[in-house]
């Protein structure tokens, strides 16, 4: 076998394997020496720690997997700062046009923040990377999302059903969902066909919701990782997920979602003349998708959008 290929294997075992990953093996992955059970994974001039004992298994079908104390206090308190201001009501993608748009099934507010924002962010983006091994340029703007009393997200997928919305970056591999506040009953994680929702023993202070599936409640600071795609690429019905309603507090988490390949874009101008990148641009630009779907359409730095023109942010 291909010393390439097999090193590839090795990482993806070791990601998903705590119990593999907590095991030492100087030299095979280049790094120095580290105390305790941290392992440094260099990744150009920066590293990123990832200690694989706080990693727990919740689920093989779908793959799932829980990080505690994955973000610290004081950044769980920056990502909400970030975001407090700036939330609108959240969207979800139309499977006909692939335009998002308002719905009843998602009823909480939020916002993208920009990619390598300010240094927490970056930090927090390698960390992501270091977990999951999967290259940060594969990954979307971090979302912040503000859930309050009553609030939910229906169950749903979060690989892409729309060709147009698999033109940037391919479909979602995995999702990492961090809590960012404790909810005092309800908000919980669900996933309403996962094989392990007959052995989780639930008591009353679960939300009837969260009874229906396995479910995972909110921890300040812990992340979830799971995966939208199978090994083999194909889609994973099992990956089925919702929020449940928050019935006392509120919730705030963040979201980062992962790509088969890069989702950083580059424009397919080579003149440098403003140009939109999709022949239907005008036609959602006008429906007000530059606003609802700015990431795509306008982009963010280091992210050029494929509506530049349409959306009137050119600079000449």
């Amino acid at each position: 076998m291909d010393s390439r290929v097999f090193l590839s294997l090795f990482l993806c075992f070791l990601s998903l394997s705590p119990a593999i990953g907590a095991l030492r093996f100087p030299g095979l992955l280049g790094e120095k020496k580290t105390q305790g059970s941290v392992l440094k994974l260099t990744t150009g001039v920066s590293s990123a720690p990832f200690d694989p004992t706080r990693v727990t298994q919740i689920s093989w079908r779908p793959r799932a997997f829980i990080y505690s104390r994955f973000l610290t206090d004081d950044e769980c308190d920056h990502l909400i700062h970030l975001a407090k201001d700036k939330l609108e009501k959240s969207m979800v993608v139309d499977n006909e046009s692939g335009n998002s748009v308002e719905s009843e099934i998602r009823t909480s507010s939020g916002m993208f923040l920009q990619k390598a924002q300010d240094e927490v962010v970056v930090a927090i983006e390698a960390r992501i990377a270091a977990w999951t091994f999967l290259p940060e340029e594969n990954g979307e703007s971090i979302q912040i999302l503000h859930y309050e009393h009553g609030q939910k997200y229906e169950p749903h997928f979060d690989f892409l059903d729309h060709k147009i919305n698999r033109e940037l970056g391919g479909h979602r591999v995995a999702t990492v969902l961090m809590y960012l506040s404790d909810v005092k009953r309800g908000g919980e994680t669900v996933f309403p066909d996962s094989e392990a929702k007959h052995t989780q023993p639930k008591d009353d202070n679960w939300s009837a919701c969260a009874k229906d599936g396995y479910a995972v409640k909110p921890k300040r600071g812990d992340a979830l990782l799971f995966y939208s795609l199978h090994p083999n690429a194909t889609t994973d019905l099992l990956s089925l997920h919702g929020s449940c309603p928050v019935i006392e507090g509120d919730k705030w988490s963040a979201t980062r979602w992962i790509h088969v390949r890069s989702f950083q874009v580059t424009s397919k101008s080579t003149n440098g003349d403003c140009v939109d990148e999709n022949e239907n641009c005008a036609q959602w630009a006008a429906s007000g998708e530059c606003k609802r779907n700015p990431l795509y359409m306008v982009g963010s730095e280091g992210v050029v959008g494929n509506c530049m023109k349409s959306c009137k942010v050119c600079s000449s």
